[in-house]
This record gives structure tokens, sequence and C-alpha cells, in this order.
């Protein structure tokens, strides 16, 4: 029992590495910030177009950097490095630093399909408005109170029209960060799930907050058959093509899913509360039919991975990202499983995992 355990009284070498270990935690906000440095001077697309590699004298000439400025990017890079955003090859004295695949996301211009620029998901989450709602989260647990720290802050809803009333700017930033992390990986999970489609004759797809309709046009395009429908907000049903390569529906998926074999959720749920959840998949239990005759929800979203790090980092300090910022969350397997019952859903598969996230195939 916790009233009996003894306390433990470190050795002094634990004590010196504590030190060590506060001073790392305390300041760990420094990366992020020195990251936006990064990204706002545009130091990872001149790299790239220095052949991928440079010193920091090579970057002072192709950033147009004040000349006292050389020993301070040198430290900037330095930390960067450290962090693993860029690659160091040491055998000069001032370093070469090289672009990496954590670093070639955040790069300008590259014309390569699975390639999306991630710089303004660095930025929005870098922000003010997100570091503001963070600063407050020991206030924010004192109070009797659900409504997530941000729109407590800003009175306003993150990806809503109410943000874009208060902060246009921030808005369009925020929107183009949500379309980085929902679209980016497209190609790459057609061709890894291309067997989950097989045999499928008709798909609905429900648009999340952006109303992006990126995976279902990739989707039809691989699989030409596929009769896909897709369920869109009725405010953006106006912007939508009407090419006849996919039907739109106005709709809220809270209410009615329009019916297909296969019902199909990308990067939705988290975003939501569990009561939400449950709600959507009921609807999209109603959409499809039996399994026997094919029916299926396939749901793509992240799924805490209890491995080591650094996954397990990423998935965590996504969820807190959620608690602060929306009033929705992350899910182990257990989580999941727990929502898929209580939609009245009978069983699921957790295929392969896919970078951070993980793709269901629930049933009926």
């Amino acid at each position: 029992m916790a009233g009996q355990a003894q306390t433990v009284v470190p050795t002094d070498a634990e004590l010196l590495q504590a030190q060590a270990d506060l001073w790392r935690h305390s300041l760990y906000y420094l990366t992020p910030m020195a990251l936006r440095c990064a990204v706002g001077l545009g130091i990872p697309t001149a790299i790239h177009r220095l052949g991928g590699a440079a010193s920091p004298t090579d970057l002072m000439s192709a950033l147009s950097l004040p000349t006292a400025k050389l020993p301070f990017l040198r430290r900037l890079l330095r930390l960067l490095a450290a962090s693993g955003v860029f690659n160091v090859d040491k055998s000069t004295e001032e370093g070469i630093y090289c672009i990496n695949p954590l670093s070639y996301l955040l790069v300008d211009g590259i014309p390569d399909e699975v390639h999306i620029n991630h710089t303004s998901f660095v930025l929005t989450a870098t922000s003010t408005r997100y570091i503001d709602a963070a600063m407050g989260l020991a206030d924010w647990f004192k109070k009797d109170v659900v409504t997530p720290p941000f729109e407590e802050l800003h009175a306003a809803t993150l990806f809503h029209e109410s943000m874009e009333s208060l902060d246009a700017d921030f808005h369009k930033m925020a929107n183009e960060a949500l379309e980085a992390h929902d679209n980016f990986g497209i190609p790459i999970a057609l061709r890894e799930f291309h067997d989950l489609f097989k045999g499928i004759q008709s798909v609905t797809y429900c648009c999340g907050a952006s109303g992006d309709d990126a995976f279902a046009r990739a989707l039809v395009k691989a699989f030409p058959h596929l009769k896909c429908t897709v369920l869109v907000d009725p405010k953006m049903i106006g912007t939508k093509p009407a090419d006849g390569v996919i039907s739109y529906v106005a709709g809220d998926m809270f209410n009615f899913v329009p019916p297909a074999q296969t019902v199909v959720l990308m990067l939705v749920l988290h975003f939501l509360t569990d009561e939400d959840c449950v709600k959507i998949l009921a609807q999209c239990r109603k959409a499809i039919p039996s399994r026997k005759d094919g029916g299926k929800v396939i749901i793509g979203d992240i799924v805490i991975d209890y491995s080591p790090r650094p996954m397990l980092e990423a998935h965590l300090l996504m969820d807190i990202a959620m608690m602060t910022m929306t009033k929705g969350r992350q899910r182990d397997e257990n989580e999941w499983r727990e929502i898929f019952k209580n939609a009245g859903l009978s069983d699921y598969k957790l295929l392969k995992k896919f970078g951070a996230r993980g793709v269901f195939e629930v049933y009926p």
C-alpha cells in the first residue's frame, strides 16, 4: 500500500543526475523554439538547395544573415542536430549540417507525391495561442470545467469559424497544419493497405474538421471501380467539384452516414470525446451491411503504443495536445475496443502500425 511505502533516499550520483534531468525537462521548450526559428529562417530549405549539406558559413550567405550572427547560428544548429532535426558531419572544424528524414518534411518545393511540407504544423504547434493555453493548465485543473484550455482562453474553438473571426491568419495556418497532419502518407497508406480495399464496391468517406477529401480522391484513383461518397459539412459542400468522380453529400456524421459497404474514418475520432465517437460509430454501423456481406468500418488513427520511446513520447505529447486544444484524446487499443463495443460493433482487427498511427478494421 502507498501509505506503507518507504521513502527512497537518492544517492549523491542520482541527485547530481536528477539536477541535470531537471534542467533538461525545464528547458525542453527551447527545442521547439529553436525548431520554429529554423523554420522561420528557412534553414531546411536552404540546406536542401545547397545540395542537402551545408556549413554554418554557407548558411549565413544563403540566408543573408548579419555576419555577427555566425556564432549564434552555430549554437542553434548544434542543438537542432543533437535533437535529431539535422544530421551533422563533424569531419570539419565547423561541421556540416545535413538534411535527414525529419528536416526533409520542412523543405519547401520538393516535387514528390509523398512529401508534404510540415512548416505550418511547426508554426501552429509553437504559436503563442497554443503555448498560452498550455501555460494555463495548472489553473485549468483547479476549475470545475471540462472546456478545453484553448477554448476557455481564446473564447474560440480550434479549426472553427469562431477562430477565424478572432484571428483569420492563425486560423488559416492551423488549417494548413491540419491538412499536412491528415494528408501526409496517403500514397504510402494505399500501398501498405492495398489489400484492405480489395473486393469493396462502395465506400463512404467521412471528412474530419478540415473537410479535406484528399484521401477519398486518392482512393478512387487507386481503385477506379469504387463508388465513393464523401460526407462533408454543409458549409463546405459548395467548394466541392461536380466532376462525377465522387458523390458529395452534405450532412452531420452524428446523425447520418450515407450507406456503403465500407465507411472510412481517417484521423477524425481523436478530436472527439468518447461519447461522440460512440455516436458516430453507431451511425457507421447503421450505414454498412452485415459482416457476412462485407460490411466494415476502416479507422485510421493514433493508437498509443506503450513500447519504449520515442514513439510513446510522441503519442503522449499528442494526447496532452488534444487535452489542451480540443475535446479529444489519444487512445490505446483497450480504449478503442471499449468505444467499438459501446457503439454496438461486434469485433475488430488492429492491422499493422502505420508510423505513429494504426489502422482498424471494425465489423458490425
